[in-house]
């Protein structure tokens, strides 16, 4: 016999008897594979969108957060300032209405330099001299029997907010 008529002679198995009669096994068919393939490829899209969302609410947040340690930087260094405001309205007050005084123009002077400052910076003053009191912006301290009822009598020392986010409550005295 020559090659050649070996080759002729021998059959070789298609591919799929092949497949059917290794370990006594069935092949899957073939549109149960293409079911599985495309709820693969559905699942393979929901992960993709939900990642995609993902990413953007972490964008957002981030971008949200920089946003609020921009605004809010100054707030120590505004806290500190306060004093320094609050003792040149102490320095005026103690001066009294002495038109004369240079050193007392010199203070208030500064006093509305560092007021005009404090405002370029979305620091706001919070006077609540005869507003309703609002626990929000106001810390009561003590009564005012002038005052009408729930009414914001005398201001202690007034409130600072820095860009809409209370920085130091106003300390009043509150109508009964």
């Amino acid at each position: 016999m020559s090659n050649s008529d070996q080759t002729d002679s021998l059959q070789v198995p298609a591919e799929d008897d092949l497949l059917s009669t290794e370990q006594g096994q069935q092949q899957p068919d073939v549109a149960d594979l293409q079911a599985q393939i495309a709820n693969l490829q559905a699942e393979v899209k929901d992960v993709q969108a939900r990642a995609n969302a993902d990413m953007y609410n972490f964008q957002k947040r981030v971008e949200r957060e920089t946003d609020n340690a921009k605004k809010y930087a100054l707030e120590k260094f505004a806290t500190g300032l306060l004093d320094v405001v609050d003792n040149l309205e102490r320095a005026i007050a103690a001066a009294g209405d002495d038109a004369d005084n240079a050193m007392l123009e010199g203070v208030k002077l500064t006093h509305k330099s560092l007021l005009t400052v404090l405002e370029k910076q979305q620091i706001v003053v919070v006077d609540p001299v005869g507003e309703t009191f609002n626990a929000d912006l106001h810390q009561a301290v003590g009564i005012a029997p002038d005052a009408p009822a729930n009414q914001v009598g005398t201001v202690l020392q007034k409130g600072y907010t820095l860009n809409g986010r209370l920085l130091r409550p106003a300390m009043v005295m509150v109508g009964q």
